[in-house]
Order: structure tokens, then sequence, then C-alpha cells
């Protein structure tokens, strides 16, 4: 007896697997360092994201988007989904030297195959920790899968680890997403509210569909009044401006296939001409879908 998969994931799930299927993560390096005794490794801003893992001993990470500095141990992982400065350094000034403390990190950078308009890098912060004994069992066994792994010489490691270190961080965004709290804004925010979650799961399930505010809100339980004006506070876009986005990148999605047409493409995301769609999308990706075609051939 087969099983509709949709109608047993939530609006979240459903939310963030559409958005990590339509913006997919790009680790461009992992690599496993070890130190001992008093180290300190200054990292400059960078226009990628990174992240360390704590595979052995422990550190202290300081950020100027940290409310205070923080000691990492073994297995924990933080994460600068935007690049930002950061120092990681054995101990801190107060602390009595040790210097038979070895520590290992694996460190790596990523991106988002497309970072415009990406509503979960805007709704990351500009950085979160997730730790070992709150990230939950399937997040630890990955850590120490991608340690151990990193540790033992193997043919193809580098893409094995970035495997790896792509399903850890979607790990750490879904533990980070299931720990935000709701009364913030972005994407995160709002999934946290289940009448905005229905209407945005609606949105991404069916970016195609002509969807109004007032349909929106009949999704979502709410006045359309309320529905516009609390969308748009979290979201900082308007419902219609939201489900523009969310129709470009599909559309960026969809182009990768080059037996679909622009005009088929257009059609299958609820546009009304091939005009209007190729206006919309050069306004929002500022080149042309067929130039964007041809770029990534």
């Amino acid at each position: 007896m087969s099983s509709d998969k949709s109608s047993s994931e939530s609006p979240r799930d459903a939310v963030l697997a559409a958005v990590f299927k339509a913006y997919p993560l790009e680790v461009s390096l992992v690599e496993s360092f070890e130190y001992c005794g008093h180290w300190f490794e200054n990292e400059p801003p960078t226009p990628q994201g990174s992240f360390h893992l704590i595979d052995r001993g422990r550190c202290w990470v300081h950020s100027a988007h940290l409310r205070e500095p923080l000691q990492l141990q073994a297995g924990d992982l933080v994460v600068f989904p935007r690049g930002s400065a950061h120092t990681l350094q054995a101990r801190r000034a107060d602390e009595a030297p040790q210097p038979d403390l070895y520590s290992t990190l694996i460190c790596g950078a990523f991106r988002f195959s497309s970072e415009r308009q990406n509503p979960l890098l805007r709704a990351l912060p500009e950085a979160f920790v997730v730790r070992a004994d709150s990230g939950g069992p399937a997040f630890r066994e990955l850590a120490q899968v991608l340690a151990s792994s990193a540790r033992r010489p193997l043919p193809g490691q580098q893409a094995l680890l970035n495997k790896l270190a792509d399903s850890l961080f979607v790990m750490a965004v879904c533990v980070y997403a299931a720990q935000a709290a709701g009364d913030g804004a972005g994407l995160l925010a709002a999934l946290a509210d289940p009448r905005l979650a229905k209407a945005l799961a609606a949105i991404h399930m069916q970016p195609g569909t002509a969807w109004r505010v007032d349909t929106l809100a009949r999704v979502a339980g709410m006045s359309r009044t309320a529905f516009s004006v609390e969308f748009t506070r979290r979201l900082g876009l308007s419902p219609f401006q939201y489900l523009t986005e969310c129709r470009i990148a599909e559309a960026r999605r969809l182009l990768a296939d080059r037996r679909l047409s622009v005009a088929a493409i257009a059609e299958q995301l609820g546009y009304q001409s091939e005009a209007a769609f190729r206006r919309t999308f050069k306004r929002i990706e500022g080149v042309g879908p067929g130039q964007l075609r041809r770029a990534a051939a």
C-alpha cells in the first residue's frame, strides 16, 4: 500500500526540504587540524560560510556575533553561515597554561549554489553553535562518522568528507530551526508559527498555483489582514514578493533541465506569458533565464 510522503511531513519539514532543494549546498573544503599547547588561530572574514567541528579536546571561540566567548567541547559544532571573522584558541588569557592539551578540529567551507534571495541564509544568524549533548543521537553519530573518516585516509576521501559535511550542516540547521525562538524575524521564526508554516508550505510545494493573499490566509486559518501583516512582519516581504522569489528559485532549478523550454517553465510556474516570466526573472536575477542557462552550460 503506497503512502503519500508529503501528507506525513510537517509544514516546517516540507518548507526546509523545498528550500534545500532550491538552494543546494556546496561544501568546498574539509580538513582536519591538530593542535597542542597554547595555540591561537585568527580566522578572517571569507566570502563563503565556514564551520568547525571539535573532534578531540576543547577550544574557545570568540566572535563579535556571539554574546560571549564560548568553550567548545568534543562533538560541538560552530557555524558561521556568512563567513564572519572569528578566533579560535586553546585557552583564555586568565586560564593556566596546559602544555599537554591536544585538540583536533575538522574545518570546512561551504556556500549555497545560489545565495540571491535565499530565505534560509537570510534567516540564519552570523554564528550559531550546536552542542553535542543537545544535537541528538543522529547529530552525534554523524559528527563521529565525519571525524573518523577524516582520520582515516581512503581513496576518494575528499568526496566522502564533503558529502558528510554537507549532511552535518543540514542537520545542524534543522537542530537550530527546532530550537529557534518564534518571536524573531526570518524564515525560521515564521516556521515556528504553525499558521504561517502552513501557508509557506503551500507556496513551496505548489509555486505555480495562482496564490492570492486571501487564499493563503485561508490556508493559514487567519483573516486576510492579520495574515498579510504577520507574514510581512516575520519574513520582511509581502506574500506576493515571497511567492515571486520562490518561483524564481524553482525556475533556476528547472533551467538545469535543458529538455524544458523557457516557455514551459514559465507556464509551469504560473506566469501568464513567457515575456512576463522573463521580465521578472531578469529583475530578480540580474540576467535573463536564457543567459543563466548558457552560463551554467
